[in-house]
Parts: structure tokens; C-alpha cells; sequence
């Protein structure tokens, strides 16, 4: 169904069109019709035309004018414009407006009705883009949100690569490069620094879950997590990894202005706590900082800047290089905490060449820290008599020169340590696998019973075995079956059943078939001299 609207002081030319019209395209067409500039603007208003044909002149307001007008409220409509005066400025000013077609009176019928079927296959496109448009965005308005809890939870969790973050920002379009975390808790009342009934009012905001994030990015540029326990976790893009006072109050008044709205809408009582800014990979500390600025508040809304969370530093300290050189030492990436334990070596010489207790400390700490992670992240045993030797070995140190020495050793044997001790684990775990294995193998023994020996789980034991050995772990204990099955059958007078039990089979038939595809013969056929040593 088309809307089309007829504009023409003349009666006879509109009766003549509406015939025309309806005649062509019966009830595809609804028309409505105006004989002077003022009414077609009103009409245009009211009705919501597809599709205006408009006269120039016409009393009161020009036709030109009034589509001016129009296209102010429906930017969508295609006007087709007709005229008893072929004049060249009127065309252009027509152009400009962007009408399809400029038509001169007397018209051809034919003419007006292929205007029209122009028009109707213009307007029926663009029907059929918005629609596209609107279930793109349907689609999107179910996607998003998961996006957006993907984001949240790997933040939260701290399972994820760089990689990963680039990806989400791209896929939200988040372009700055900080961020800041509000924690929204619920309750269904404030008792000092908690809220009441946590476990109830989840089940609660679980249900207006939508309102809720509506809410929040009504008031806030942000991304929305899914609902954890009582707690939202919300994260709020920013330019700058501070934020400026006069931006914290304003931040402090839209979080008490939506815990009142939030109360009034959903009636569960709200707290939000709201972190430091901070650089998207490290925001799990922003989060943390926004429920503890809760925890030491009785107030509704709670900003980590204006409570004593969390450790500041000092205007020069080098924060992003200590936290750089402590994730390389985490990953074991020699390489690059080779550098980063140079550079910061090198910021505390320059800026306090005469501090060496001062230097001694901080190597001490950085060390202790490094290991600590090794300890942690490579599977090592932690040994108490291991650093007997690191304080005295510091104090004898008088050059920075050598502290620098001792210091990047140790941090760079933290990182191969990371690397190493993960390798020795597995190696380990591979060896004690493959020991049990060739003692066992003439037994009906299992991936569970070996993981079992191992104290690991099949699936990860499975994996390692599979990247150690090259061969999954049936395949490796088939090969032993067969390699012994092959030595009892050309050294010795076995019968075939007692060869079968000894190789660990039970079924001398399913023996039997496993030989013949995996050595190329029958066990009788190998014994025979037909199959390869």
C-alpha cells in the first residue's frame, strides 16, 4: 500500500490524477488531496505521504516552498513535480530538493503512471532496506549483550590475551584506551555497609535485568555484564587513566540520581561503588576497588578516589613499567622482562644514583616477587633455605653495576623457571605415563587408569600425551602391543591365544585384526616370514 498525496489549486487536475491513479493501481493507492500550499503542509503533516505530487503554483505558499517544508518532517518522501510552465529555475530549485521527476501540464497519462511505478519501486526499496536495517538491529540487540558479558567476565576473571581485547573493542567500538569499573549491588535494604537478602533480590534484579541495563546506559557510555549474585559489573569507557574532580562529582550525582530511579522502577534498593580508571587490561582492580569503596561507606554511591583504596605512588614511579615487567615474568617472557628489569634498574640509578639501601630494597622486593610467580605460575616447589644467600650477597654489593648483574639474573632465571618447571612438570608427568605404560601394557589398562597414576585428568593428560608423543594414547599403547606381539611371534613358540593374553588382548580374533592393520599381515602370516622385522 502506497500513500500518495495530490497538491494543485485546480480540481479538475487533481479529479483528473485520482481517476488515473485508481483506475492504474486500484487499492494499492491510498490519495489524499490539498488546493493550497498552507493545507499541504498540514496534510503532508497528518498523513505521512510516500509519495507527493505537487503543483508550483499554487495559492498562498509556492509548491516549491511547501515541499521545503515537508521535507523537513519526512525526509523519506519522493515528490514528483508538475508544472503549466516549463521554467528553468524552477527545475533547478526542484533538483536541489531532490524531486524525481518534473512533469509539464497537460500530462500524458502514460507519462504519470510510469512516474508513479518509478516512484512505488523507489519507495518499496527503501521499505525493504529499513526492514533489513531493523532486523540487523533486532539481531544486534540480542548479540550485544552477550558481547558485552564475554568483555566483563574475561576482565573479571582475567582470562584473556591482548588479542582478545582488541577484538572486543572492535566488535563494541570502543575506541579510548581506559576505562573505569562501577559495581551495582542490590539488596532489599542498606544495613550499614551491606545489603539485606542478597540471594532474594538477585532472583529480582534477574528479572529486571532489562530495565537495569537500560537504565545504565541511559545514564552512562558504558558496557553491562550479566548479573553475578547480587552485583552488576559495569564498565565505563574514558580517555584518561584519571579523572578529573569536576568529572567525578558529575559521576557521583548520575550514580545517586540512578540509585533513586532504580528503587522507584524495580523497588530493590541499590548501591554503587565506583573504581579508578584504569588501562581495559588491568580493570579487575578497578572492579576490586569499586566493591571495597563499598565496604568501607555506608554512603549510596561510592568513588575509590575520594577513600583511601588501593596504593598511590609517587608522581615519577615508573607504575606501568613495574606491572609490564611482572606479566612478562608471569608469562615467562624472557626476552621482553630482560628489558623491562634493565629499564627499571636504570630509572631507579638515574633518579637515586646515591640511595643504595634504598636500591637494595627494591631489587630485594622484585626479586622475591618474581619468584614468587615462578613459584606460582611454573609448578616449582617452594624450597624455604633457597634464599639464604640473597640478603648478604646485596649487602656486599657496593656498585650499582653489579646490583643491576644480580638483579636481572634473577629475574630472568625466574622467567625460564616459569617456562621450564611447566616443561619439567610435563616431561615429568609423560615419562612416569609411558613407564606405566611399558609395565602394564600386557593388562587391560585404560586412559583413566593412566591419568589415574598421573594425579591428572584424562583430558589434560590426553592432550600432553598427544603433544609429547605425537600419537593419542591408544595409538601409542597399540604400537607397544604390536612391537611385543612381533618379538613373541618370531622368538619364540607361543600359541597364538597365549601370545594374544600376553600382549594384553582378550579376543584373539580382535588380536588378530589389529595386527594384520597396523603391521600390514596376520600374526600367523608374520610368523610365517611374510611380514618385516
Amino acid at each position: 500500500m502506497y500513500k500518495v498525496m495530490l497538491a494543485d489549486d485546480e480540481g479538475i487536475v487533481i479529479d483528473s490524477m485520482k481517476f488515473i491513479i485508481e483506475k492504474e493501481f486500484g487499492d494499492e493507492c491510498v490519495i489524499e488531496y490539498a488546493k493550497t500550499g498552507r493545507s499541504v503542509i498540514e496534510l503532508a503533516e497528518k498523513f505521512r505521504p510516500d509519495i507527493a505530487i505537487m503543483d508550483i503554483q499554487m495559492p498562498g505558499i509556492n509548491g516549491i516552498e511547501a515541499m521545503k517544508e515537508i521535507r523537513q518532517s519526512n525526509s523519506n518522501v519522493i515528490f514528483i513535480v508538475i508544472s503549466a510552465y516549463d521554467k528553468f529555475d524552477y527545475a533547478t530549485e526542484a533538483i536541489r530538493l531532490g524531486v524525481l521527476e518534473y512533469l509539464t501540464k497537460p500530462m500524458e497519462r502514460t507519462k504519470l503512471v510510469t512516474v508513479l511505478r518509478k516512484a512505488m519501486d523507489i519507495v518499496e526499496k527503501e521499505r525493504v532496506r529499513r526492514s533489513n536495517d531493523l532486523m540487523i538491529k533486532e539481531k544486534l540487540e540480542t548479540v550485544v549483550p552477550i558481547i558485552e558479558s564475554g568483555l566483563i567476565y574475561n576482565i573479571l576473571l582475567r582470562e584473556h590475551f591482548e588479542e582478545d581485547i582488541e577484538n572486543y573493542k572492535t566488535m563494541l567500538g570502543i575506541e579510548q584506551d581506559y576505562a573505569y569499573m562501577i559495581a551495582v549491588v542490590c539488596g532489599d535494604e542498606q544495613e550499614g555497609n551491606h545489603m539485606t537478602n542478597a540471594v532474594g533480590s538477585s532472583v529480582r534484579m534477574q528479572k529486571h535485568y532489562q530495565e537495569v541495563r537500560e537504565s545504565l546506559k541511559e545514564y552512562f557510555q558504558c558496557i553491562v555484564g550479566t548479573v553475578m549474585a547480587n552485583k552488576l559489573a559495569v564498565l565505563v569507557p574514558c580517555g584518561e587513566g584519571h579523572l578529573e574532580y569536576n568529572e567525578r562529582i558529575e559521576l557521583i550525582e548520575k550514580a545517586r540520581e540512578l540509585v533513586r530511579k532504580l528503587r522507584r522502577k524495580t523497588d530493590i534498593s541499590f548501591r554503587i561503588g565506583i573504581g579508578k580508571a584504569r588501562e581495559l587490561q588491568n580493570l579487575s582492580e578497578s572492579y576490586s576497588e569499586a566493591l571495597n569503596s563499598l565496604l568501607i561507606t555506608t554512603g549510596s554511591v561510592a568513588h575509590a578516589d575520594d577513600l583511601p583504596i588501593g596504593c598511590d605512588y609517587e608522581e615519577d614511579y615508573p607504575v606501568h613499567l613495574e606491572k609490564k615487567l611482572f606479566e612478562e615474568v608471569e608469562k615467562g617472557d624472557v626476552n621482553n622482562a630482560l628489558i623491562s628489569a634493565g629499564s627499571f634498574f636504570d630509572w631507579m640509578a638515574e633518579t637515586s644514583p646515591s640511595s643504595l639501601m634504598e636500591i637494595r630494597t627494591k631489587v630485594l622486593e622484585f626479586v622475591l616477587w618474581a619468584e614468587h610467580l615462578a613459584y606460582d605460575k611454573g609448578g616449582m616447589t617452594y624450597q624455604f633455605h633457597s634464599r639464604q644467600d640473597y640478603l648478604p650477597a646485596l649487602m656486599g654489593m657496593t656498585q650499582l653495576s653489579q646490583m643491576k648483574v644480580w638483579f636481572i639474573d634473577k629475574i630472568m632465571e625466574s622467567c625460564r623457571n616459569v617456562l621450564s618447571k611447566r616443561a619439567e612438570k610435563s616431561n615429568s608427568v609423560i615419562e612416569t605415563a609411558k613407564e606405566y605404560i611399558k609395565n602394564n601394557f600386557n593388562k587391560d589398562i585404560s586412559l583413566d587408569d593412566v591419568s589415574r597414576v598421573v594425579d591428572i585428568s584424562p583430558y589434560y593428560f590426553s592432550k600432553i600425551f598427544k603433544e609429547d608423543t605425537g600419537e593419542n594414547f591408544i595409538e601409542y599403547l597399540t604400537a607397544i602391543r604390536m612391537q611385543k606381539a612381533k618379538e613373541l611371534l618370531g622368538t619364540t613358540e607361543y600359541s597364538m591365544k597365549e601370545i594374544c593374553s600376553m600382549v594384553g588382548y582378550s579376543d584373539p580374533n580382535y588380536f588378530s585384526r589389529s595386527f594384520k592393520k597396523n603391521v600390514g599381515v596376520t600374526p600367523t602370516e608374520y610368523k610365517e616370514g611374510k611380514g618385516e622385522e
